[in-house]
């Protein structure tokens, strides 16, 4: 069952890039808590973030290709060790696995 994407408020979207060069906890668990919900699915793309950029008064609708999902948990299940949240990096682990082996 799909779920609907996270979405984050910023005031620029130098401060949303900022967030993805910091490593963002909150971006990074958004993003595998949307992957690990849409694991299981037909759709290739994935709607996964909805960043409103207040002072654009734009919001972005970013999307993750279904052959992208791997490579995107490897990353962030660092990010997810480093800010000790072990049981996500549990699930992680699996859905990791779950794809290595389709």
């Amino acid at each position: 069952m799909a779920t609907m994407a996270h979405t984050i408020t910023v005031q620029t979207q130098e401060d949303f890039e900022a967030l993805v060069a910091e490593n963002n906890f909150e971006l990074s668990a958004a993003i595998v808590k949307t992957i690990l919900k849409n694991l299981k699915g037909r759709k290739r793309h994935v709607h996964i973030l909805e960043i409103n950029v207040l002072e654009e008064q734009t919001i972005y609708d970013i999307t993750i290709d279904r052959k992208d999902m791997l490579e995107s948990l490897e990353k962030n299940l660092k990010i997810h060790e480093d800010n000790e949240a072990y049981e996500v990096c549990s699930e992680i682990v699996k859905a990791i696995e779950y794809l290595k082996s389709k």
